[in-house]
């Protein structure tokens, strides 16, 4: 659908990208990942044709339709939400208009006339598209879609001045789902999205059935969403097959291997170099000389690109708190006549890092505040615990700085015994480098102030950190930072995040909120998730009967399976394993034949030859995932 060939791209006198030779197919699931700055945002609008090529050349399928949704800066006025969305189908009201005028006019007329056979024939065509394109469905698609992405009843008759820059975001993300291009730009799309509806877009592109190409921060967004990933990095541009979790696999093994033929190559260049200066000037050794000297020559050197460094950040471990942190018993919070929390009770131990979800407004923001002690409780008890030392990062955390001092002077300030390297480590992780740590604070965006404070809190937390939201505006090398200092942390967090991976890897508990309540779960969002699709909390463990010697407990017979029988099935399964080995190791060469563009003709025959063989993988797979299972019982 759409190719890039010999694409290169600079901004100013910066080189994003150069040589890009991409094709992009009619279902492809392509994720673009790379650091800051390296040209994610342009590579997209490049595609959706909002920006041109410094070199090569873009082609793009007569008639197709592409959708664009930038980071932000979109803005709605004039109608109300349910309206602005029902505009997308403009075309088809315009049908439904023109059908019901022809079976008004075909009233009117004699069956038997030239005029009714006209007009009959144009409606039975319009209908026909009208119910192709699933025209009667229209006012649901556009309820599903609000639903999904968060909107309450009562807002779809709200007008979308109302509503503030993330919310407007929502409503232009639903109208691109809602228009289903050919193919779906989108620019980090779940920026504005909290989790219930994060996981909703995760499930509408699973079964989209047209092409996307987007950009995201979240890991585990990308690894449930795309089959494929770009890189966008060293100027240059690298294509992976798989989801993120796939992509850091083969990365680490592509620059493995590049150094290890990097060290065979060297070795043999010093072999040559040699042997040139030690036998150069001796007359009977000049044929041998001069072959070195060629094959010296002919030698295209192979670069390892530099590896993005690593940065690992440990802040210093707070005093230790009581057992018992904050306690709330019989807690409610009203604003106004709105009640948001009803006789709430819950304890807090130390050591604890608790995941607070909830749908949008369902009190997230304003229990955190409850703890923080930034917002009054309208009624009920709250028990700070023995030596709680408490710490409370806001979504607005950046009023509370200093606009008129520099990033540089004011964490240099605050960061007792850091050494000028750290602290630039620290502020380059949170994407402040080179000139950007003289910037004043108060010349930050609202995004980059929060950053900065958040690498600001890590320099001394207290021992129980109250955390609303500090995934945002930050990339992926960001949260890994944020994410490991958090799980070395020896004190007690109570956060929120829309960030799944975060949560997973970082979480002990969930406390959901909704209806006024909150219900506590143990583990993380996984084990939530599991839970409450399998009846809600698991309860409390029974009293166990007295139990026997261990001994004297028989385990259950295994399923016995007939000796030559389950030989067959581990032959079968050790068959199967090599074919999967090596239809994988076909398909990876398929990826980069299909990276290294030669023709159109080429390319479309190896996508073609690249989806068969992924479907015979899939085949493949079950079918040795169903003999693994048959051997495991007989086992």
């Amino acid at each position: 659908m759409i190719q890039l060939s010999g694409a290169g791209k600079r901004f100013a006198h910066k080189v994003l990208f150069e040589d890009c030779d991409w094709l992009i197919g009619p279902k492809d699931r392509i994720g673009i990942v790379g650091g800051n700055g390296t040209g994610k945002s342009t590579m997209l609008k490049i595609l959706g044709g909002m920006e041109a090529l410094d070199h090569g050349e873009m082609t793009v399928m007569r008639g197709l339709r592409m959708g664009y949704l930038p980071q932000e800066g979109l803005s709605l006025r004039g109608r109300t939400v349910f309206d602005e969305c029902m505009s997308v189908f403009q075309g088809l009201k315009e049908l439904e208009t023109e059908m019901e005028r022809l079976t008004h006019d075909m009233a009117v007329l004699d069956p038997n006339s030239p005029e009714y056979h006209q007009m009959s024939e144009r409606f039975d065509r319009a209908q026909t598209e009208f119910l192709g394109r699933d025209g009667y469905a229209i006012e649901s698609q556009v309820g599903t879609v609000l639903a999904g992405l968060g909107f309450n009843k009562e807002d779809w008759s709200r007008y979308t001045d109302e509503f503030s820059g993330g919310w407007q975001m929502r409503i232009a993300l639903g109208k691109l789902l809602l228009e289903r291009p050919n193919i779906l730009l989108l620019d980090e799309p779940t920026n504005h999205l909290d989790l219930e509806a994060r996981n909703w877009l995760e499930s509408y592109l699973h079964d989209y059935p047209f092409a996307f190409v987007l950009i995201s921060h979240d890991r585990y967004f990308l690894d449930v969403t795309v089959d494929k990933l770009m890189e966008v990095w060293n100027k240059k541009v690298w294509f992976y097959p798989g989801n993120y979790t796939k992509y850091q696999t083969l990365k680490q093994e592509r620059f493995d291997h590049l150094r290890a033929v990097a060290r065979n190559q060297n070795e043999r260049i010093e072999q040559l170099e040699a042997f040139i200066n030690r036998f150069r000037y001796q007359a009977t050794k000049a044929k041998q000389v001069q072959s070195r000297i060629k094959e010296l020559e002919k030698i295209e050197r192979v670069e390892v690109p530099p590896e993005e460094g690593t940065i690992h950040f440990q802040f210093p471990q707070p005093k230790p708190s009581g057992r018992i942190v904050a306690e709330f018993k019989g807690v409610q919070k009203k604003y106004g006549e709105k009640l948001v929390l009803s006789n709430v009770n819950f304890m807090i131990e130390r050591g604890d890092r608790i995941a607070l979800v909830g749908h949008n407004g369902a009190g997230k923001s304003t229990l955190i505040k409850l703890l923080s002690g930034a917002e009054p409780l309208t009624k009920g008890e709250y028990i700070s615990g023995h030596n709680v030392d408490t710490d409370y990062f806001a979504q607005d955390q950046y009023k509370e700085l200093d606009g008129n001092s520099s990033i540089l002077d004011d964490l240099s300030g605050a960061a007792r015994n850091r050494t000028q390297t750290e602290i630039r480590s620290l502020l380059g992780c949170f994407l402040f480098s080179a000139d950007d740590v003289f910037k004043k604070i108060g010349v930050l965006s609202g995004g980059e102030r929060n950053r900065y404070a958040l690498a600001r809190l890590l320099l001394h937390p207290a021992n129980f950190l109250l955390l609303d939201e500090p995934t945002n505006h930050l990339d992926m090398r960001a949260k890994d930072v944020l994410l490991e200092a958090m799980q070395n942390y020896s004190g007690t967090i109570v956060f929120v995040s829309h960030d799944r991976y975060f949560i997973d890897k970082l979480a002990t508990k969930i406390f959901e909120i909704g209806d006024g309540e909150v219900r506590a779960f143990q583990g993380n969002y996984e084990d939530y998730i599991f839970r409450t699709q399998n009846g809600g909390a698991i309860p409390p463990p029974p009293e166990l009967p007295d139990l026997k010697p261990l001994a004297a407990v028989k385990a259950p017979p295994a399923k016995r399976v007939n000796p030559i029988k389950l030989q067959q099935l581990k032959s079968e399964c050790a068959t199967l394993e090599r074919r999967i080995g090596s239809l994988e190791t076909e398909i990876a060469q398929g990826e980069r034949e299909l990276a290294d563009y030669q023709s159109a003709d080429h390319s479309a025959k190896t996508a073609a030859a690249l989806d068969h063989k992924r479907k015979e993988l899939e085949r493949l797979v079950a079918e040795w995932e169903s003999a693994s299972q048959q051997i495991e019982e007989a086992g």
